[in-house]
């Protein structure tokens, strides 16, 4: 049975090729015309809000922490790539375009991911609505320091007065190669949701006290997702940057984190499945919408109520796309309905042997407790003859 239906090595080859595929019609898209600046801009878009969803999703869904500052480490990890971009191009350093975009956007990812584990360490010891309302404020903290840095664009720090937007970013971001680092991203939170380490943290999701009884140290574990996604964010902020060409601080605002936070829920708590599928239709969905400009975000505000009212824990919940089982399922129906069936089916002879082996404890001990009666009372007859 295994050996017709896809093996593990198959499986990783059959998504390769699977992303190779998507990647060819990506190419195909753009290079042919038939893609234009505004719809390569709305797939940048796409990625960048993949990449924020599901590093996102990492902390509400599989940690189970709602945090509400997410765009505030985008903000990090923007201002530091440009400012970074700009020193390079300044100090005439000649590089690779791709190459400079590659590692002003890694040190974005880093820089945002030690202001995760500086915020983290204390924040994390508290829970629900106190978390985000730390994280919410963290954000905004962010976002007045940015808007006052002289580096930054601001009037300084001393002068109490907000700065203009920091222009002359060079536009480094490719699509090609931000496709690319989407798919890496998908793929390496995927592992580690999958890994002992995600197993850990959806432990502590589920049962903090029992978790840390059984030897899981909880303040590692959630500082290591706090600081996994808050490096995802800083990498889409890096993105962000090299692709607009021009940052504000209103980026680090509330309003942004609770867009990425929606599109989490929209699509499920623990799916990363959901945050993509939710992060393509929510960036699409307003622009459709733009010929009804006026009644636009009516429409997708209602959209998203209804979708909350009949649809609460998110539109795919805690389920997982799998291409190895759609194909099992296509090439290898019998097989792969077969292959469930084993352990299910063991499981019932167990629960059968279960009752019949207690059926027969309770005859035997039925018998026992009889033949003692018969004895105790032949006793008794004896002794009255006696």
């Amino acid at each position: 049975m295994k050996k017709s239906m896809l093996s593990t090595k198959q499986s990783y080859l059959m998504c390769a090729i699977g992303v190779v595929v998507l990647f060819g019609i990506l190419m195909g898209v753009c290079e042919s015309g038939m893609a234009s600046a505004y719809i390569k801009g709305i797939m940048m878009t796409i990625c960048i809000a993949i990449i924020m969803t599901t590093s996102l999703n990492l902390t509400i869904g599989v940690l189970g922490q709602l945090t509400l500052g997410c765009c505030g480490f985008e903000a990090i990890g923007a201002y530091s790539a440009a400012l970074l971009s700009k020193l390079l191009v300044a100090n005439g350093v000649a590089m690779d375009p791709t190459l400079r975009f590659l590692l002003t956007t890694l040190v974005g990812g880093v820089i945002a991911c030690i202001f995760g584990i500086l915020v983290g360490i204390p924040a994390l010891r508290l829970h629900g609505d106190y978390l985000a309302i730390i994280t919410l404020g963290f954000g905004e903290i962010i976002r007045v320091i940015i808007q006052n840095l002289k580096v930054a664009g601001g009037m300084g720090l001393d002068k109490g007065a907000a700065g203009q937007a920091l222009i002359g970013i060079d536009r480094l971001a490719n699509l090609y190669v931000v496709f690319w680092i989407t798919v890496v991203t998908v793929v390496l939170l995927f592992m580690f949701a999958r890994s002992r380490y995600g197993r850990a943290v959806k432990a502590i999701r589920d049962d903090e006290i029992a978790a840390s009884a059984s030897g899981i140290n909880i303040t590692y574990m959630k500082v290591l997702v706090f600081a996994i996604s808050a490096f995802f964010a800083g990498i889409a902020g890096g993105i962000f940057a090299q692709y607009i060409g021009s940052l504000n601080p209103s980026m680090a605002g509330w309003l942004q984190s609770i867009n990425y936070v929606i599109m989490v829920v929209f699509g499920g708590m623990g799916s990363l499945t959901g945050s993509i599928v939710s992060a393509i239709g929510l960036t699409i969905l307003p622009e459709l919408l733009r010929a009804f400009s006026t009644y636009r975000m009516l429409v997708y505000s209602v959209a998203l109520v209804l979708i909350m009212i009949f649809r609460p824990q998110g539109i795919f919940g805690n389920w997982e796309f799998s291409l190895t089982k759609t194909l099992n399922k296509l090439f290898y129906p019998m097989k792969f309905k077969a292959h469930g069936k084993p352990k299910q089916a063991e499981t019932v002879e167990k629960v059968k042997a279960s009752k019949e082996s207690g059926k027969n404890a309770k005859k035997t001990t039925e018998k026992v407790e009889t033949a003692e009666k018969v004895a105790e009372t032949v006793t008794t007859t004896k002794e009255a003859k006696a």
